[in-house]
Protein backbone atom coordinates (compact mmCIF):
# COMPACT_ATOMS: atom_id res chain seq x y z
CA UNK A 1 0.00 0.00 0.00
CA UNK A 2 1.68 3.50 -1.53
CA UNK A 3 1.90 6.79 1.44
CA UNK A 4 -1.19 8.32 0.04
CA UNK A 5 -3.50 5.30 0.01
CA UNK A 6 -2.50 4.75 3.53
CA UNK A 7 -2.77 8.19 4.67
CA UNK A 8 -6.06 8.51 3.33
CA UNK A 9 -7.28 5.16 5.31
CA UNK A 10 -6.26 6.81 8.55
CA UNK A 11 -7.78 10.20 7.90
CA UNK A 12 -11.36 8.23 7.18
CA UNK A 13 -11.02 6.74 10.35
CA UNK A 14 -10.06 9.82 12.30
CA UNK A 15 -13.31 11.28 10.81
CA UNK A 16 -15.13 8.75 11.99
CA UNK A 17 -14.16 9.50 15.78
CA UNK A 18 -14.08 12.90 15.57
CA UNK A 19 -17.69 13.27 13.95
CA UNK A 20 -18.62 10.90 17.11
CA UNK A 21 -16.61 13.30 19.05
CA UNK A 22 -18.45 16.39 17.64
CA UNK A 23 -21.98 14.91 18.19
CA UNK A 24 -21.14 14.85 21.95
CA UNK A 25 -19.54 18.51 21.50
CA UNK A 26 -22.70 19.46 19.97
CA UNK A 27 -25.21 17.63 22.83
CA UNK A 28 -23.01 19.45 25.53
CA UNK A 29 -22.23 22.95 23.62
CA UNK A 30 -24.78 22.87 21.04
CA UNK A 31 -22.30 23.91 18.66
CA UNK A 32 -23.16 22.41 15.56
CA UNK A 33 -20.63 19.56 14.11
CA UNK A 34 -21.75 20.38 10.33
CA UNK A 35 -20.16 23.99 11.21
CA UNK A 36 -16.98 21.81 12.19
CA UNK A 37 -16.85 19.21 9.77
CA UNK A 38 -17.49 21.99 6.83
CA UNK A 39 -14.39 23.58 7.99
CA UNK A 40 -12.50 20.58 7.83
CA UNK A 41 -13.17 19.68 4.63
CA UNK A 42 -12.22 23.66 3.33
CA UNK A 43 -8.64 22.94 5.05
CA UNK A 44 -8.45 20.01 3.21
CA UNK A 45 -9.58 21.61 0.00
CA UNK A 46 -9.34 24.96 -1.10
CA UNK A 47 -7.14 25.90 2.13
CA UNK A 48 -4.14 23.51 1.27
CA UNK A 49 -4.89 21.87 -1.90
CA UNK A 50 -4.25 18.44 -0.16
CA UNK A 51 -7.32 17.32 -1.63
CA UNK A 52 -9.37 18.31 -5.14
CA UNK A 53 -13.04 16.87 -5.99
CA UNK A 54 -11.23 16.36 -9.11
CA UNK A 55 -9.18 13.53 -7.27
CA UNK A 56 -12.53 12.13 -6.19
CA UNK A 57 -13.44 11.96 -9.70
CA UNK A 58 -16.71 9.90 -10.02
CA UNK A 59 -17.04 8.59 -6.60
CA UNK A 60 -17.99 12.14 -5.39
CA UNK A 61 -21.12 12.39 -7.04
CA UNK A 62 -22.28 8.38 -6.67
CA UNK A 63 -21.07 8.98 -2.47
CA UNK A 64 -23.27 12.46 -2.27
CA UNK A 65 -26.32 10.56 -4.33
CA UNK A 66 -26.35 7.82 -1.88
CA UNK A 67 -26.24 10.36 1.45
CA UNK A 68 -29.51 11.83 -0.51
CA UNK A 69 -30.95 8.25 -0.21
CA UNK A 70 -30.21 6.88 2.78
CA UNK A 71 -30.82 10.02 4.56
CA UNK A 72 -34.47 10.40 3.13
CA UNK A 73 -35.04 6.75 3.55
CA UNK A 74 -34.54 6.96 7.25
CA UNK A 75 -36.62 10.21 7.85
CA UNK A 76 -39.40 8.67 6.11
CA UNK A 77 -39.29 5.47 8.70
CA UNK A 78 -39.72 8.01 11.45
CA UNK A 79 -42.59 9.62 9.82
CA UNK A 80 -45.98 9.30 11.35
CA UNK A 81 -48.88 9.43 9.08
CA UNK A 82 -51.42 10.87 11.04
CA UNK A 83 -48.64 14.24 11.22
CA UNK A 84 -48.01 13.54 7.04
CA UNK A 85 -51.20 14.19 6.08
CA UNK A 86 -51.28 16.92 8.55
CA UNK A 87 -48.11 18.48 7.66
CA UNK A 88 -48.24 17.62 3.50
CA UNK A 89 -50.23 21.15 3.08
CA UNK A 90 -47.88 23.05 5.29
CA UNK A 91 -44.70 21.34 3.49
CA UNK A 92 -45.68 22.58 0.17
CA UNK A 93 -46.95 26.01 0.60
CA UNK A 94 -43.57 26.34 2.55
CA UNK A 95 -41.81 24.76 -0.81
CA UNK A 96 -43.08 26.90 -3.23
CA UNK A 97 -43.05 30.62 -1.42
CA UNK A 98 -39.66 29.72 -0.90
CA UNK A 99 -38.96 28.83 -4.59
CA UNK A 100 -40.94 31.68 -6.27
CA UNK A 101 -39.41 34.03 -3.66
CA UNK A 102 -35.86 33.62 -4.50
CA UNK A 103 -36.64 33.53 -8.21
CA UNK A 104 -38.62 36.85 -8.05
CA UNK A 105 -35.42 38.11 -5.98
CA UNK A 106 -32.65 36.82 -6.31
CA UNK A 107 -32.83 36.88 -10.50
CA UNK A 108 -33.11 40.38 -10.59
CA UNK A 109 -30.37 41.25 -8.31
CA UNK A 110 -27.87 38.62 -10.28
CA UNK A 111 -29.22 39.93 -13.66
CA UNK A 112 -28.22 43.63 -12.79
CA UNK A 113 -24.72 42.83 -10.52
CA UNK A 114 -23.25 39.68 -12.51
CA UNK A 115 -24.47 40.89 -15.73
CA UNK A 116 -26.51 37.91 -16.35
CA UNK A 117 -29.07 37.66 -19.39
CA UNK A 118 -32.88 36.82 -18.28
CA UNK A 119 -32.31 33.15 -18.53
CA UNK A 120 -29.36 33.28 -16.84
CA UNK A 121 -30.43 34.76 -13.72
CA UNK A 122 -33.37 33.00 -13.23
CA UNK A 123 -30.99 29.47 -13.69
CA UNK A 124 -28.97 30.38 -11.12
CA UNK A 125 -32.28 31.47 -8.78
CA UNK A 126 -33.82 28.40 -9.67
CA UNK A 127 -30.63 26.16 -8.76
CA UNK A 128 -30.66 27.40 -4.90
CA UNK A 129 -34.24 27.68 -4.66
CA UNK A 130 -34.87 24.71 -2.50
CA UNK A 131 -33.16 23.38 0.66
CA UNK A 132 -30.68 20.83 1.57
CA UNK A 133 -32.29 17.46 2.89
CA UNK A 134 -28.62 16.14 4.07
CA UNK A 135 -28.62 18.75 6.14
CA UNK A 136 -31.76 20.10 7.35
CA UNK A 137 -33.11 16.37 8.26
CA UNK A 138 -30.34 15.82 10.56
CA UNK A 139 -30.74 18.85 12.38
CA UNK A 140 -34.26 19.14 13.09
CA UNK A 141 -34.14 15.77 14.23
CA UNK A 142 -32.18 16.55 17.20
CA UNK A 143 -34.07 20.13 17.98
CA UNK A 144 -37.17 20.14 20.15
CA UNK A 145 -39.59 20.61 17.50
CA UNK A 146 -43.13 19.33 17.17
CA UNK A 147 -43.81 16.24 15.09
CA UNK A 148 -45.65 18.69 12.62
CA UNK A 149 -43.17 21.41 12.05
CA UNK A 150 -40.29 18.54 11.91
CA UNK A 151 -42.72 16.54 8.76
CA UNK A 152 -42.96 20.01 7.57
CA UNK A 153 -39.28 20.47 7.18
CA UNK A 154 -38.26 16.95 5.92
CA UNK A 155 -40.53 17.40 3.45
CA UNK A 156 -40.11 20.64 2.27
CA UNK A 157 -36.51 19.76 0.96
CA UNK A 158 -37.55 16.54 -0.53
CA UNK A 159 -39.73 18.29 -2.19
CA UNK A 160 -37.88 21.17 -3.19
CA UNK A 161 -34.68 19.04 -4.71
CA UNK A 162 -37.03 17.49 -7.47
CA UNK A 163 -38.24 21.08 -8.19
CA UNK A 164 -34.92 22.77 -8.30
CA UNK A 165 -33.79 20.03 -10.81
CA UNK A 166 -36.92 19.92 -13.30
CA UNK A 167 -37.12 23.75 -13.13
CA UNK A 168 -33.03 24.65 -14.02
CA UNK A 169 -33.53 21.73 -16.49
CA UNK A 170 -36.28 23.35 -18.43
CA UNK A 171 -34.54 26.58 -17.82
CA UNK A 172 -31.24 25.29 -19.80
CA UNK A 173 -33.04 23.25 -22.13
CA UNK A 174 -34.53 26.69 -23.18
CA UNK A 175 -31.04 28.38 -23.56
CA UNK A 176 -29.95 25.21 -25.53
CA UNK A 177 -33.29 25.22 -27.84
CA UNK A 178 -34.55 28.45 -27.31
CA UNK A 179 -38.05 25.99 -25.94
CA UNK A 180 -39.42 27.11 -22.64
CA UNK A 181 -43.11 25.48 -21.87
CA UNK A 182 -44.56 26.72 -18.69
CA UNK A 183 -46.94 24.26 -18.59
CA UNK A 184 -44.51 21.55 -19.66
CA UNK A 185 -42.70 22.19 -16.33
CA UNK A 186 -45.52 21.69 -14.13
CA UNK A 187 -46.77 18.24 -16.24
CA UNK A 188 -43.35 17.07 -15.19
CA UNK A 189 -43.38 18.19 -11.93
CA UNK A 190 -46.72 16.43 -11.37
CA UNK A 191 -45.32 13.23 -12.77
CA UNK A 192 -41.90 13.23 -11.44
CA UNK A 193 -43.67 13.64 -7.46
CA UNK A 194 -47.09 11.45 -8.46
CA UNK A 195 -45.39 8.78 -9.62
CA UNK A 196 -42.50 8.42 -7.76
CA UNK A 197 -44.69 8.64 -4.67
CA UNK A 198 -46.95 6.12 -5.89
CA UNK A 199 -43.65 3.32 -7.12
CA UNK A 200 -42.49 4.57 -3.54
CA UNK A 201 -45.42 3.27 -1.52
CA UNK A 202 -46.30 0.05 -3.88
CA UNK A 203 -42.35 -1.15 -3.70
CA UNK A 204 -42.43 -0.67 0.46
CA UNK A 205 -45.55 -2.63 0.66
CA UNK A 206 -43.66 -5.18 -1.68
CA UNK A 207 -40.63 -5.01 0.65
CA UNK A 208 -42.62 -5.28 3.73
CA UNK A 209 -44.07 -8.83 2.72
CA UNK A 210 -40.45 -9.74 1.56
CA UNK A 211 -39.22 -8.99 4.96
CA UNK A 212 -41.42 -11.19 6.67
CA UNK A 213 -39.41 -14.05 4.73
CA UNK A 214 -36.11 -12.45 5.08
CA UNK A 215 -36.06 -12.34 9.03
CA UNK A 216 -35.42 -15.68 8.95
CA UNK A 217 -32.08 -15.66 6.90
CA UNK A 218 -28.49 -14.71 8.29
CA UNK A 219 -26.59 -11.60 7.23
CA UNK A 220 -29.66 -9.71 6.11
CA UNK A 221 -29.48 -6.93 7.64
CA UNK A 222 -28.55 -4.69 4.74
CA UNK A 223 -30.85 -6.11 1.90
CA UNK A 224 -33.49 -2.96 2.87
CA UNK A 225 -30.88 -0.23 2.30
CA UNK A 226 -29.90 -2.44 -0.51
CA UNK A 227 -33.41 -2.54 -2.33
CA UNK A 228 -34.09 1.46 -1.56
CA UNK A 229 -31.05 1.76 -3.84
CA UNK A 230 -32.32 -0.08 -6.91
CA UNK A 231 -35.52 1.65 -6.15
CA UNK A 232 -34.44 5.02 -6.58
CA UNK A 233 -32.21 3.63 -9.33
CA UNK A 234 -35.03 2.16 -11.12
CA UNK A 235 -37.36 5.18 -10.69
CA UNK A 236 -34.68 7.98 -11.91
CA UNK A 237 -33.92 5.34 -14.61
CA UNK A 238 -37.89 6.16 -15.90
CA UNK A 239 -37.46 9.97 -15.40
CA UNK A 240 -39.61 10.31 -11.99
CA UNK A 241 -38.07 11.48 -8.93
CA UNK A 242 -36.14 8.89 -6.79
CA UNK A 243 -35.64 11.05 -3.93
CA UNK A 244 -39.05 11.08 -3.38
CA UNK A 245 -39.61 7.20 -3.98
CA UNK A 246 -37.23 6.43 -1.42
CA UNK A 247 -39.00 8.68 1.16
CA UNK A 248 -42.31 7.52 0.66
CA UNK A 249 -41.06 3.97 1.04
CA UNK A 250 -39.29 4.89 4.35
CA UNK A 251 -43.10 6.34 5.04
CA UNK A 252 -44.66 2.94 3.82
CA UNK A 253 -42.56 0.76 5.83
CA UNK A 254 -43.03 3.30 9.11
CA UNK A 255 -46.52 2.85 8.86
CA UNK A 256 -46.74 -0.71 7.47
CA UNK A 257 -49.68 -1.51 10.28
CA UNK A 258 -51.68 1.44 9.08
CA UNK A 259 -51.43 0.27 5.37
CA UNK A 260 -52.53 -3.17 4.60
CA UNK A 261 -54.16 -3.61 1.58
CA UNK A 262 -57.57 -4.51 1.32
CA UNK A 263 -56.72 -8.27 0.70
CA UNK A 264 -54.24 -8.65 3.64
CA UNK A 265 -56.57 -7.29 6.14
CA UNK A 266 -57.03 -10.43 7.95
CA UNK A 267 -53.46 -11.35 7.51
CA UNK A 268 -51.30 -8.45 9.32
CA UNK A 269 -48.85 -10.80 10.34
CA UNK A 270 -47.40 -11.06 6.77
CA UNK A 271 -46.48 -7.16 6.98
CA UNK A 272 -43.51 -6.30 8.60
CA UNK A 273 -41.54 -3.12 9.22
CA UNK A 274 -37.55 -2.68 10.02
CA UNK A 275 -36.63 -4.44 13.02
CA UNK A 276 -34.56 -2.24 15.88
CA UNK A 277 -31.12 -3.56 15.05
CA UNK A 278 -31.62 -2.65 11.21
CA UNK A 279 -33.32 0.82 12.43
CA UNK A 280 -30.47 1.39 14.28
CA UNK A 281 -27.84 0.03 11.38
CA UNK A 282 -29.70 2.71 9.40
CA UNK A 283 -29.35 5.72 12.13
CA UNK A 284 -25.81 4.53 12.04
CA UNK A 285 -25.01 4.54 8.15
CA UNK A 286 -26.83 7.70 8.10
CA UNK A 287 -24.93 9.69 10.71
CA UNK A 288 -21.33 8.17 9.01
CA UNK A 289 -22.83 9.51 5.52
CA UNK A 290 -23.64 12.96 6.26
CA UNK A 291 -20.19 13.49 8.41
CA UNK A 292 -18.38 12.36 5.16
CA UNK A 293 -20.59 14.58 2.83
CA UNK A 294 -20.54 17.99 4.90
CA UNK A 295 -16.64 17.32 4.26
CA UNK A 296 -16.92 16.90 0.63
CA UNK A 297 -18.98 19.61 0.67
CA UNK A 298 -16.12 22.37 2.12
CA UNK A 299 -13.49 20.20 -0.48
CA UNK A 300 -16.15 21.10 -2.90
CA UNK A 301 -16.57 24.72 -2.78
CA UNK A 302 -14.25 26.32 -5.45
CA UNK A 303 -12.88 30.11 -4.49
CA UNK A 304 -10.82 30.75 -7.30
CA UNK A 305 -12.86 34.70 -8.03
CA UNK A 306 -13.08 36.17 -5.05
CA UNK A 307 -16.04 38.76 -6.63
CA UNK A 308 -18.19 35.46 -7.27
CA UNK A 309 -17.63 34.20 -3.91
CA UNK A 310 -18.44 37.28 -2.49
CA UNK A 311 -21.88 37.40 -4.68
CA UNK A 312 -22.38 34.16 -3.02
CA UNK A 313 -22.13 35.41 0.38
CA UNK A 314 -24.91 38.19 -0.59
CA UNK A 315 -27.16 36.23 -2.36
CA UNK A 316 -27.02 34.05 0.89
CA UNK A 317 -27.89 36.82 3.47
CA UNK A 318 -30.84 37.63 0.88
CA UNK A 319 -31.97 34.16 1.11
CA UNK A 320 -32.35 34.18 4.63
CA UNK A 321 -33.86 37.40 4.72
CA UNK A 322 -36.50 36.54 2.23
CA UNK A 323 -37.07 33.15 4.44
CA UNK A 324 -39.15 35.41 7.06
CA UNK A 325 -41.74 36.22 4.95
CA UNK A 326 -41.73 32.57 3.70
CA UNK A 327 -42.25 31.22 7.02
CA UNK A 328 -45.17 33.78 8.01
CA UNK A 329 -47.41 32.85 4.57
CA UNK A 330 -46.53 28.91 5.19
CA UNK A 331 -46.89 28.07 8.56
CA UNK A 332 -50.30 28.84 9.35
CA UNK A 333 -52.47 29.11 11.54
CA UNK A 334 -49.92 31.00 13.92
CA UNK A 335 -51.49 28.75 16.66
CA UNK A 336 -50.17 25.62 15.86
CA UNK A 337 -46.71 26.63 15.42
CA UNK A 338 -44.41 27.97 18.69
CA UNK A 339 -42.44 30.56 17.94
CA UNK A 340 -38.99 28.47 18.39
CA UNK A 341 -40.32 26.09 15.53
CA UNK A 342 -41.16 29.35 13.41
CA UNK A 343 -37.49 30.88 14.07
CA UNK A 344 -35.88 27.09 13.51
CA UNK A 345 -38.13 27.06 10.16
CA UNK A 346 -36.70 30.67 9.05
CA UNK A 347 -33.03 29.26 9.45
CA UNK A 348 -33.58 26.06 7.72
CA UNK A 349 -32.57 27.42 4.41
CA UNK A 350 -29.54 25.64 2.90
CA UNK A 351 -28.37 24.63 0.00
CA UNK A 352 -26.70 21.39 -0.67
CA UNK A 353 -26.81 18.40 -3.27
CA UNK A 354 -29.42 19.33 -5.28
CA UNK A 355 -27.73 22.82 -5.35
CA UNK A 356 -24.63 21.16 -6.45
CA UNK A 357 -26.03 18.91 -8.84
CA UNK A 358 -27.94 21.63 -10.68
CA UNK A 359 -25.79 24.41 -10.74
CA UNK A 360 -23.20 22.20 -12.74
CA UNK A 361 -25.78 21.62 -15.36
CA UNK A 362 -25.30 24.58 -17.25
CA UNK A 363 -21.33 23.98 -17.90
CA UNK A 364 -21.67 20.93 -18.84
CA UNK A 365 -24.51 21.79 -21.27
CA UNK A 366 -21.81 24.37 -22.73
CA UNK A 367 -23.86 27.55 -21.63
CA UNK A 368 -22.26 31.06 -21.36
CA UNK A 369 -22.11 31.48 -17.70
CA UNK A 370 -22.04 28.06 -17.13
CA UNK A 371 -19.02 28.29 -14.60
CA UNK A 372 -20.09 31.86 -12.90
CA UNK A 373 -23.22 30.28 -12.20
CA UNK A 374 -21.77 26.93 -10.46
CA UNK A 375 -19.19 28.92 -8.44
CA UNK A 376 -21.46 31.75 -6.98
CA UNK A 377 -24.19 28.25 -6.39
CA UNK A 378 -20.82 26.70 -4.90
CA UNK A 379 -20.67 29.49 -2.56
CA UNK A 380 -24.08 29.78 -1.74
CA UNK A 381 -24.13 26.19 -0.82
CA UNK A 382 -20.77 27.17 1.89
CA UNK A 383 -22.46 30.56 2.79
CA UNK A 384 -25.93 28.72 3.62
CA UNK A 385 -24.78 25.96 5.73
CA UNK A 386 -22.60 28.17 7.65
CA UNK A 387 -25.51 30.49 8.44
CA UNK A 388 -28.06 27.98 9.07
CA UNK A 389 -25.65 25.81 11.59
CA UNK A 390 -24.50 29.20 13.22
CA UNK A 391 -28.54 30.51 13.61
CA UNK A 392 -29.26 26.57 14.99
CA UNK A 393 -26.67 27.15 17.50
CA UNK A 394 -27.77 30.99 18.43
CA UNK A 395 -31.44 29.84 18.33
CA UNK A 396 -30.71 27.00 20.94
CA UNK A 397 -28.89 28.75 23.16
CA UNK A 398 -31.64 31.23 23.26
CA UNK A 399 -29.30 34.02 22.13
CA UNK A 400 -31.93 34.87 19.29
CA UNK A 401 -35.12 35.33 21.41
CA UNK A 402 -34.77 39.02 20.82
CA UNK A 403 -35.17 38.61 16.95
CA UNK A 404 -37.04 36.05 17.40
CA UNK A 405 -39.28 38.08 19.15
CA UNK A 406 -39.92 40.28 16.81
CA UNK A 407 -39.59 38.60 13.31
CA UNK A 408 -41.72 35.77 14.92
CA UNK A 409 -44.45 38.24 17.08
CA UNK A 410 -47.51 36.31 15.83
CA UNK A 411 -46.24 32.79 16.72
CA UNK A 412 -47.21 31.11 20.25
CA UNK A 413 -43.83 31.42 22.86
CA UNK A 414 -44.82 28.53 24.57
CA UNK A 415 -44.13 25.84 24.79
CA UNK A 416 -40.89 25.12 22.95
CA UNK A 417 -38.93 28.22 23.82
CA UNK A 418 -39.27 27.47 27.59
CA UNK A 419 -37.05 24.35 26.61
CA UNK A 420 -34.03 26.08 25.23
CA UNK A 421 -31.18 26.05 27.39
Amino acid sequence: MDATTTIAVIALGLLVFIAHGLEDVFARTKIPDVLILLFIGLLLGPVTGLVTPDSLGKAGPVFTTLTLIVILFESGLGIDLKVLRKSLVGATGLTIWNFVLTIAVIAPITKVFLNFNWLQACTLAATIGGTSSAVVIPVVRRLKLGEKAKTILTLESALSDVLVIVVTLALVGAQVGGDFKVGRIFGEMFNSFFLAAVIGGLTGVFWSLTLHWLHGLKNSIFTTPAFVLVVYGFTEWLGYSGAIAALMMGVTLGNIKELPPYFLKKRRELLTSPSETEMAVFGEVAFLLKTFFFVYVGISIQMSVPFLVAAGLCVALALFILRVPVVHASLIPSDSFSRFEASVSGAMNPKGLAAAVAASIPLERGLDMGAEIKQVAFAVVLFTILAASLLVFLIERGWFNAFGNVLYKRYKPEPADSQQI
